[in-house]
């Protein structure tokens, strides 16, 4: 059944790994406190990361479009090859993050090189970058409040919710994807369709702003899965692991929480004269 936003951290992998907790030499097990140092750590890099492929998408704007698709498949390359090998994610986590940063800044320069062709700044609002970082931050930790709080739980039924609502999300953005191979935008889902202003971009904003909340609440899960792992006592390389599975999630959210941003732009950036 899956219990996160991916299957890093699925219940399978959770039991394969607290299976052969023996496998830590130094006899030490995860804590929440190793999980949080490396994730920070993790999600430093990817912004030093980010900062690197911006600077250099805007030295190079006729490779930006190359830079993000190759470290998007590199991302995905490495995503499949850490699932469910806890062994492998000291090396693979902040590699992960590495190449994650870079196409989100490559993807960030794109994304603000349309704002400024249509005239638009984000001046007064923050940059996107800016922006995305701190709804991405604001979610995490209002999930945690709330996971904190016992106000949302990680039970079967909240699950089962999420797991449909995301299958009904990842059925939607396939189908946008395979349709882009064509040119043909699918509407209110594709940012194309925001450029066209009106209804169009305001249902647009909504469903943006539904996806993100669906993303964020998969926090609860992933709390709820760290926890675990911590209380049944999972070796501490295991730490890796979990921070892997949180990165995944963060990267997500940061991606809506950015494509939000752009949106709210287009709709409400001032002009420049």
């Amino acid at each position: 059944m899956l219990t996160s936003t991916n299957p890093v951290l699925a219940d399978a992998s959770l039991e394969g790994a607290l299976s052969h907790s023996h496998a830590d030499a130094s006899g030490r097990t995860a804590t929440v406190q190793g999980v949080v140092n490396k994730t920070i750590g993790c999600v430093v890099l990817a912004t030093i990361a980010g900062a690197g492929g911006y600077a250099l998408a805007a030295a190079y704007p006729g490779w930006s479009s190359a830079v993000m698709i190759g470290s998007l498949i590199a991302t995905l390359i490495v995503f499949f090859t850490l699932a469910r090998t806890p062994e492998r994610c000291q090396i693979g986590a902040p590699l992960y993050a590495a190449l994650e940063g870079v196409a989100l800044g490559t993807l960030t320069f794109w994304l603000e090189s349309i704002l400024v062709s249509r005239g638009i700044t984000t001046t007064g609002m923050g940059s996107l970058t800016l922006q995305a970082f701190v709804i991405t931050a604001s979610l995490m930790l209002a999930m945690l409040g709330a996971y904190k709080a016992g106000i949302l739980k990680p039970t079967e039924r909240f699950a089962s919710f999420l797991t449909v609502a995301t299958l009904g999300i990842v059925i939607i953005y396939g189908i946008s994807f395979i349709l882009s191979i064509f040119d043909v935008q699918m509407p209110f889902i594709t940012l194309g369709s925001a450029l066209e202003g009106g209804n169009a971009a305001l249902i647009g904003l909504g469903i943006n702003v539904l996806v993100l909340i669906v993303g964020a609440l998969w926090f609860v899960m992933d709390f709820g899965q760290i926890q675990r792992a911590v209380e049944s006592g999972a070796p501490a390389s295991w730490e890796w692991f979990l921070t892997f599975g949180l990165l995944v999630s963060i990267a997500w959210v940061y991606i809506e929480a950015l494509k939000l941003a752009f949106r709210l732009a287009l709709l409400f950036g001032g002009r420049r004269d």
